[in-house]
Order: structure tokens, then sequence, then C-alpha cells
């Protein structure tokens, strides 16, 4: 693998009409010599989460945990709100306070096999979720989507679910990365009940 001195790199970059690079003893790969095609970005590796998606924690086919959690009370399932077709409940490994998970009732893996009522109560309960969580918690952005498939990350990929992940202008850091740690601010009971508490009542 190629690697650069600053020096070198400094002129690479010049050629290239890129910036000026102002630290000092530090080595780097220059793209341009490496395999693919060269762009701008830079790498920050983090292998370890090959383990997480080659070998997630997927439920056996009889003990699926949005199967269950209906079945218990509110507190203990952590459930926030309850539809007539799906209901959502926080996610129990959040990424940030108040990562929401919006389930379907049926066992089905993937969103195009929801019905139209399942796709419209998941669509309604996002967004009533939005509301009530930029009302409590005062966030900037939200990230929204579904993993489909274990080769797609979902970590528990027999059963729909969309993810609602609330997000601050200054919630990323070295944390989750270099640390593998994420710091949440509040315990998820407590974060249960703020977000029921304000959910508009039917």
């Amino acid at each position: 693998m190629a690697r650069l001195s600053l020096d070198d790199y400094a002129d690479h970059g010049a050629e290239q009409g890129g910036g000026d690079v102002r630290a000092e003893g530090i080595r780097i790969d220059d793209p341009s010599h490496l395999a693919g095609v060269p762009d701008e970005f830079q790498r920050l590796w983090t292998p370890h989460r090959m383990v997480y998606i080659q070998h997630g924690q997927q439920p056996g086919a009889d003990d699926c945990p949005f199967c269950v959690a209906p079945s218990l009370s509110d507190e203990d399932a952590l459930i926030v709100a309850r539809g007539e077709h799906a209901y959502a409940l926080l996610n129990l490994f959040p990424y940030n306070s108040g990562h929401l998970l919006v389930c379907p009732y049926r066992h089905i893996a993937n969103y195009d096999e929801a019905t139209p009522e399942e796709v419209a109560e998941i669509g309604s309960i996002t967004q009533t979720a939005m509301r009530v969580i930029r009302e409590v918690s005062h966030n900037d952005g939200f990230n929204i989507g579904m993993n489909q498939g274990v080769v797609a990350g979902a970590g528990i990929a027999a059963h729909l679910h969309q993810h609602i992940v609330p997000r601050w202008a200054q919630d990323a850091n070295f944390f989750p990365i270099i640390a593998k740690t994420k710091a949440l601010p509040q315990l998820l009971g407590e974060v249960r009940e703020a977000l029921a508490t304000a959910w508009p009542k039917a």
C-alpha cells in the first residue's frame, strides 16, 4: 500500500488543487495509489461492526421480541403508544435517547408485505412520534428508516420495524467510534414515561 510523507501529500494536493496541509509529521494513505476510484473522502474503519452484522442477535422463530412485546405491560415492554395495526416502543439498544421503533403487530419481515392499513398506521405513528419527540426533547432533526434483511444490518430481521432516531446538532463525538460507547442521559423508563405522557390521547 502506498504511503506518503506530509511533504509528498502536500505536493500531491497542490497538483490536484487541494487545500493547505498544516499538520506536521503525519503519514497518510494517498487514495490515488490505491485500488478503486480515488475520491475526496477519508475513511475511518470500524471492523468491529462486522461481528454485529455477520453474527447479529437474531431471535428464534418462536421468541420474536416484537411479537412478545404487545402481550406485556407498556412499562415492561417500553411501549409508548399502541395503534390498531402497529405500535411504537423504545429501542432497547438506542443510538440516542428517544430512539423509537414502530412495528406492525403482524410478524412480517419486509415493508412490501405490509397491508395498506399497516403502512398507513406505521406512517401515522411515525409522524406523531416525531412531533412528540420534538416537543419533549427539543431535538434538531431525525434519522428515520428501515433495515431490510440481515445483510442490511437489521437487528431483528424477521419482524418489520422502522427506526426513529432523534438527532441533536452536537450529539456526535468520539465515544461510539473510538470507545464503542454511547452516552445516554436518560434511563429508558424515564424516556418512555415522558413520551407516553406527551403522546396525544385518542
